[in-house]
């Protein structure tokens, strides 16, 4: 019989598995003028591989660090003022919706199974009082949200993880 977890990627082609995905997600990031911004990204850097002896799935494999998983429920009516995130962060969206707003104007809003990469650290505080991002709910539930905070330096790059 043959393991299917050795299946090459140009085999399962043939099969259900479809074509390498690319996965939309939100970045965001600071620039070295200290200003946070939010550039819509894609994760693209997938394998094919069986896990744990199962059919062939794409996985998209992140380095190994140190990390601390968070789930928060943001209650309706939230509003986070101007702030930064703790460390850069997996931000996935559980369920209800929730808005993030960056320094440059841009406001992003995410529902259930979106998700974002919260990296915006070491900005300077614009005349208005800027600094970092606002978020807050939307609507009449809870924002419940999981994140995985790294326990990495953050980088100046928007998209730098594929």
């Amino acid at each position: 019989m043959r393991n299917p977890s050795a299946m090459t990627a140009a085999a399962a082609e043939g099969g259900s598995a479809g074509a390498k995905p690319s996965v939309p997600y939100w970045h965001l990031w600071t620039d070295e003028d200290g200003v946070s911004h939010q550039k819509q990204c894609a994760l693209s850097s997938f394998d094919l591989k069986g896990v744990g002896g199962a059919a062939p799935q794409w996985n998209n494999r992140h380095d190994t660090v140190s990390s601390t998983v968070v789930v928060t429920v943001q209650p309706v009516g939230w509003v986070g003022d101007w702030h930064e995130n703790p460390a850069p962060q997996w931000i996935v969206v559980l369920s209800g919706r929730w808005w993030i707003e960056s320094m440059d104007g841009t406001r992003i809003e995410q529902g259930p199974g979106e998700f974002s990469f919260g990296e915006d650290q070491g900005c300077k505080e614009s005349a208005d009082g800027r600094k970092g991002h606002r978020s807050g709910t939307i609507g009449d539930q809870p924002a419940v949200l999981m994140t995985v905070q790294l326990h990495v330096d953050p980088r100046r790059e928007p998209c730098h993880i594929r």
